[in-house]
């Protein structure tokens, strides 16, 4: 057993079948190798010193491990697996500790690695629990430091510095590999004992992640935050906090990061206790979660406060009974009562406090969203609250999923922040603008800024030009600007030909903008009017704006096409036609009619207004949204000036749920039989250009579409279920 003041130590050495030293298990390589020796702290004897190989599932050894340790693959496959080396362990140490006549004792080992990095990691991926020895321990170099404060600093030492330091035999050559670094730092310990050296705060590793809220008025240190890339999207806090295990997460340290459509993106923000755990954790970058590799990066405190950060007291309220198990709801019937969700959960599963357990989400104006959230006092009731998943609740599936503290914040600050489609600025003044358009040829004469600070202008953009601004077209600066009409960080200049746009692009690579480097890339009128109506380019190629939906209009909605917002000095040059895709009509009209600019009276950049989609709920969207026409007399000029969408013939079906890889070919095949055209397909993508999971199919007929739904609705395509809705 351990006591907080131990009467003995237990001095712990190991190896992995990977890297070796400072990189100890940053490769994920297994434990071969574990050697001890009990120390009696005031005594200064020692029991018998132990060395157990321990046999890997893998036993492919790196050059480095066996040129260091000697050890070989053939006798490691006669040890022991790592669970019957740990119980030996613990008996033989139990006896060692008998002969001394002692009882309790702690851990001592050559730094942090082999506890944090080797042993809890993978006995947590071999599902079997370390003892209660292995969350308490001494960092030997920590504890050298303090009593030799003249010696190197710490992330500097090792056992060799340490024992020259002290003057010891540092010949390793005369001891197995393992025997004589536990022997040495038994010496080291009893010189540290000869200085009356006391071992009283040993470091700790926490049995179990803990939640809580976090407000926006919290300060958090950049140094102690990281990023995580690539989990599976139905992650959940204790996961992650299982692949960070043996690091020390602060509590309601785990923040996911959700889409905007409200779903996980497989992100997560993690906030750690100290920078020490956080520089640990970066060394877990590409170690995997299941068969799936997460990559781990540095991210700043502002960044995990926009994500977990609340100032709601309606939530910090709900979030105040600690160590409670998060469900969160989704697809609830937008007339669904508490009464309703504690009938649908039933006693099975008593909710904590009743009704006060239970939070609606809701828009500004009150109306539900369909999301809850849903408290547990423990596990056992989470657990079968989960296997309700995809019941119905009135005529709707009820989705449920794990959620945190930070997710709870996160969806609550989406919806009570801002507005669900975002509206134009004001006032907006129609002119009847000169016939210039924005150029669509395949020329390229046109390059790409990406990468520009936020804080950038049109005249820091000039400037960056340099001499090649008198080769720029009249009103040929174009700002790109994201969703919230914040800059995205990209512009597009016209030149005067394509032997301009290439000289600049190879002048003006890299080159530094303030505090950034600015990349520039040549492109045509064609690719650059694309990312303009909200598609995306990049090296793979052109991917679609998030949702282009020139021939639907659900009769809940008022559709027609959106003009551009403009600067003043820029309203001659564009065309509504070159900024959201056509309209296609039955016939073409005989005659064009005059277009309208609309731009505000004192604006400085460009609005790209284009069509967007938002589900509504985020599981089980019933309706297309579009932006809403600008008021007033500009809606009227709008409708009297273009031709309106017509609704195609047929029924439309969503897909949710599509791997993302999924083409119109998949699909396709997906529907064989149905009588579907490449055309009748629509994939969906998010803001960031990527796919969003999503596809529109629109039918020939509202009975094709019934059957279809009916017998392909949560068929596999790929990997995963599918689920299909009419729309």
């Amino acid at each position: 057993m351990t006591a907080s003041h131990s009467d003995s130590l237990v001095v712990l050495f190991g190896a992995t079948a990977g890297a070796y030293g400072a990189k100890l298990g940053s490769d994920e390589r297994e434990l071969i190798l574990l050697v001890w020796q009990v120390v009696d702290l005031h005594s200064k004897k020692v029991g018998t010193l132990h060395k157990s190989l321990v046999k890997a599932d893998n036993l492919d050894l790196s050059d480095q491990c066996l040129e260091v340790s000697g050890l070989t693959p053939e006798g490691l496959s006669k040890a022991e697996p790592l669970d019957r080396v740990l119980q030996q362990f613990s008996q033989l140490v139990s006896s060692d500790l008998k002969g001394l006549g002692r009882s309790s004792y702690t851990l001592c080992s050559d730094g942090q690695l082999l506890i944090r990095q080797v042993l809890h990691p993978e006995t947590s991926k071999k599902n079997f629990v370390l003892s209660d020895c292995f969350y308490s321990f001494y960092d030997l170099r920590k504890e050298f430091h303090t009593c030799y404060p003249s010696s190197a600093a710490v992330k500097d030492q090792t056992i060799k510095t340490m024992a020259e330091y002290l003057g010891l035999g540092t010949d390793e050559a005369e001891e197995d590999f393992g025997v004589w670094q536990v022997k040495t730092m038994v010496a080291i310990i009893f010189s540290m004992l000869s200085e009356d050296h006391v071992f009283t705060e040993p470091e700790t590793v926490k049995y179990k992640y803990e939640t809580g809220p976090c407000s926006k008025s919290e300060t958090v240190d950049s140094e102690t935050v990281i990023r995580a890339r690539g989990l599976p999207w139905q992650s959940s806090d204790q996961d992650i906090a299982r692949f960070f295990k043996g690091l020390n997460i602060a509590k309601g340290g785990v923040a996911l990061c959700l889409n905007s459509q409200g779903r996980r993106n497989g992100e997560a923000l993690v906030r750690f206790v100290n920078s020490e755990q956080r520089d640990l954790a970066l060394e877990r970058h590409k170690h995997h979660m299941g068969s799936r590799y997460i990559e781990v990066y540095k991210a700043t405190g502002e960044e995990f406060l926009k994500i977990a950060g609340g100032t709601s007291n309606e939530v910090a309220q709900f979030l105040s009974k600690e160590n409670q198990v998060i469900i969160r709801m989704r697809g609830l019937p937008f007339t669904a009562t508490q009464e309703d969700v504690l009938g649908f959960l039933g006693p099975e599963c008593p909710v904590t406090g009743g009704k006060e357990g239970l939070l609606f989400v809701k828009y500004p104006d009150g109306r539900p969203t369909g999301d809850a959230f849903v408290l547990f006092s423990c596990e056992e009731y989470a657990q079968n609250a989960l296997k309700k998943h995809k019941e119905i609740l009135g005529k709707r599936y009820i989705e449920l999923f794990r959620s945190t503290a930070a997710e709870v914040q996160q969806v609550l600050n989406r919806y009570m922040s801002t507005p669900l489609i975002p509206t134009l600025p004001t006032p907006i003044i129609p002119v009847i603008p000169p016939p210039y358009t924005i150029a669509t040829g395949s020329i390229r004469d046109c390059v790409r800024l990406r990468g520009l600070p936020y804080t950038a202008g049109i005249d820091d953009i000039l400037e960056f030009m340099g001499d090649a601004t008198g080769d720029i077209k009249p009103h040929g600066v174009h700002m790109v600007l994201n969703q919230q009409g914040r800059p995205s960080g990209d512009a597009f200049i016209q030149m005067k030909s394509a032997d301009k746009a290439f000289m600049v692009a190879q002048k003006c690579h890299k080159k530094m903008m303030k505090d950034r480097y600015v990349e520039v890339f040549q492109c045509s009128g064609e690719e650059m009017n694309f990312v303009l109506m909200g598609g995306t380019l990049n090296r793979s190629g052109l991917s679609p704006p998030p949702c282009k939906l020139p021939c639907l209009s659900p009769p809940a909605y008022a559709a027609f096409q959106t003009a551009a917002v403009i600067p003043a000095e820029a309203a001659a040059l564009y065309q509504p036609q070159a900024l959201l895709p056509t309209t296609r009509t039955p016939q073409a009209s005989a005659a064009a009619p005059p277009t309208v600019t609309y731009y505000p009276a004192q604006a400085a950049q460009l609005y790209m207004n284009y069509t967007a989609y938002y589900p509504s709920p985020p599981v089980s969207p019933t309706t297309v949204g579009y932006l809403a026409a600008p008021p007033g007399a500009v809606a009227a000029a709008a409708t009297a000036t273009h031709t309106p969408i017509l609704p195609q013939p047929g029924a439309l079906v969503r897909m949710q749920g599509l791997p993302y890889n999924t083409g119109m070919k998949e699909i396709l095949s997906f529907f064989q039989g149905y009588q579907l055209q490449a055309d009748s397909i629509l994939m969906l993508y998010n803001f960031s250009g990527q796919p969003s999971g999503e596809a529109l199919v629109t039918f020939p007929s509202l009975d094709l579409a019934k059957k279809a739904v009916a017998e392909k609705n949560g068929q596999l395509l790929g990997s995963r279920c599918v689920q299909l809705y009419l729309v």
